[in-house]
C-alpha cells in the first residue's frame, strides 16, 4: 500500500490539522466504524510526515485532479480509522486496481515491520478509497494463498519496486483487498 518510502500516513500518532481542506466528505463515509457508533465525522490527525501531510492536502485541495501521482505513479488516497486513536488517517497508496477492487500492499519499502495503518484496516475495516475525483466505500480484508498471489502479481506489475521490497525482508508482506460496498 505504501510506495516504499514512508507512504503510510495512516499511523496512530498524534498530529495537528494544518488547515486547508474541508474533510467532512470523507469522514462520512467511515461514521459507526470501531468501538462506538458515533453521529458525528471522527477527526482528522493529518500525518506526522510533512510530505505525506502536503500531498494529501494537494490531493484534496484540488478535488483529486493534482496529486494523483507519487514519483511519477498512480495513487489513491485510503482514508482509514486509526486502530488506538480512532481518529480519521489519510494514507496515500500505489494505485492497484482491478474490476473496480483496490490492493492495499503494506510493504513499508520492506522494513522488517508492518506499517502501523496495517493495525488500522485489521481493526477497522471499513474505509474510504479516492482515485482521481471518484470515491467510493471499501471493506478492506487481508488475502492469502492464491488469492494473495493474484494480487501481488497485480502490485508488482502497477509498482515494480514492491518485489525489490519483499526481497528485503523476512516478513511476507501482507496484502490487502478493498472490495466496494453498497452502504
Amino acid at each position: 500500500m505504501d510506495d516504499g518510502g514512508t507512504a503510510h500516513s495512516g499511523t496512530d500518532h498524534s498530529g495537528t490539522d494544518h488547515g486547508g481542506t474541508d474533510h467532512g466528505d470523507a469522514d462520512r463515509g467511515l461514521i459507526g466504524q470501531g468501538s462506538s457508533d458515533r453521529e458525528e465525522a471522527p477527526d482528522y490527525a493529518p500525518s506526522p510526515t510533512k510530505w505525506v501531510r502536503d500531498h494529501v492536502e494537494r490531493y484534496e485541495g484540488s478535488g483529486g485532479t493534482d496529486g494523483t501521482e507519487l514519483n511519477g505513479m498512480p495513487v489513491v488516497i485510503v482514508d482509514n480509522i486509526g486502530a488506538t486513536s480512532g481518529k480519521l488517517r489519510k494514507t496515500p497508496v500505489m494505485r492497484v486496481e482491478h474490476g473496480g477492487a483496490y490492493a492495499a500492499v503494506a510493504s513499508k519499502g520492506g522494513a522488517p515491520e508492518n506499517p502501523v495503518w496495517y493495525r488500522n484496516l485489521m481493526k477497522n475495516p471499513r474505509v474510504q478509497v479516492r482515485d482521481g475525483e471518484t470515491k467510493g466505500t471499501f471493506l478492506a480484508r487481508e488475502v492469502h494463498g492464491d488469492e494473495r498471489a493474484v494480487w501481488w502479481e497485480r502490485a508488482v506489475a502497477a509498482f515494480p519496486p514492491y518485489a525489490e521490497y519483499q526481497e528485503k525482508t523476512t516478513r511476507r508482506i501482507p496484502v490487502f483487498v478493498l472490495e466496494p460496498t453498497s452502504d
